[in-house]
Parts: C-alpha cells; structure tokens; sequence
C-alpha cells in the first residue's frame, strides 16, 4: 500500500497567488497551472492578457515537471542534437516541455506537484514559478 502526498487546492490557490504577484510585478500577465504529483491538474489562472498558446503550455510545463520529477529547463540542458536524451519532448504524445518555466513542488523533499508558467520569456516564466513556490514554502511555516 502506498501513501500518497499531493497538493491541495488550497495549496494550489497559495502557489497561483505567489507566481501571478511576480507577474503582475513584472508586467507580464501569465497563464499558471498547478498540478498534482501526477501531472493531472489542479488548479489554472490565465491572467488578463495572457496568451492563449500558454494555457496548455503551462500545463504542459506543470505536467513534465511533477510527472517526470524534473525541471523543464533542466530537459532543455540535455535535449541538443547528438545527446542520449535528444528528442525527449516529443515522448508522451509530445506533453514533455523542454522549455523553461515549469518547477516540481517539493515538501520534505518528495514531489508533491508541479507548477508550470507561460506567456513571458522561458527566464520569465521560470522566475515567476520559483516565486510561487517561494510563496507556497512561506505560508507552510
């Protein structure tokens, strides 16, 4: 039997509130999805102004990063040509994001979700997922 540890959704509120503060804060309006440590998701805010291609790209990014237990821009490091792990985005019906922007959410050091973020650039979006996460961690102490 297992024992499974996966965001909420009031979890999944705290880490949309983190991230779409940073946004507003940079000015550029995000779409933000939140899954749980499955990839499936939990929560999704697409901000006035937000682009529409990044409203399953941020789930794309959320997905990869809880499913798969990794960073996306850790899989665009290794995803060149001539590399074993090249072309790993087109694996799971192409779901797998390379790009920068989606963040494994970790409590006690076990993967509990994602949060994935687009409409800014990869370094954008990246920021604005660690603020979340940063959020998240604060208000569990």
């Amino acid at each position: 039997m297992l024992t499974i540890h996966r965001l909420d959704l009031e979890d999944a509120r705290l880490l949309i509130k983190g991230a779409s503060e940073k946004a507003r804060d940079i000015g550029v309006p995000m779409c933000i999805a939140v899954v749980d440590e499955s990839g499936n998701l939990v929560a999704f805010e697409r901000m006035d102004g937000g682009k529409t291609t990044s409203v399953i790209i941020a789930q794309d990014k959320a997905f990869t990063a809880a499913a798969a237990r990794k960073a996306t821009h850790e899989y665009n490091a290794v995803n060149v040509p001539g590399n074993l792990a090249f072309g790993i985005h087109t694996e799971v019906g192409g779901r797998l994001s390379t790009v920068g922007g989606g963040l494994p959410v970790l409590v006690n050091g076990e993967v509990v979700g994602g949060i994935g973020l687009s409409s800014g650039t990869p370094q954008q979006d990246m920021d604005c997922a660690q603020a979340g996460i940063d959020y998240f961690e604060q208000q569990r102490q």
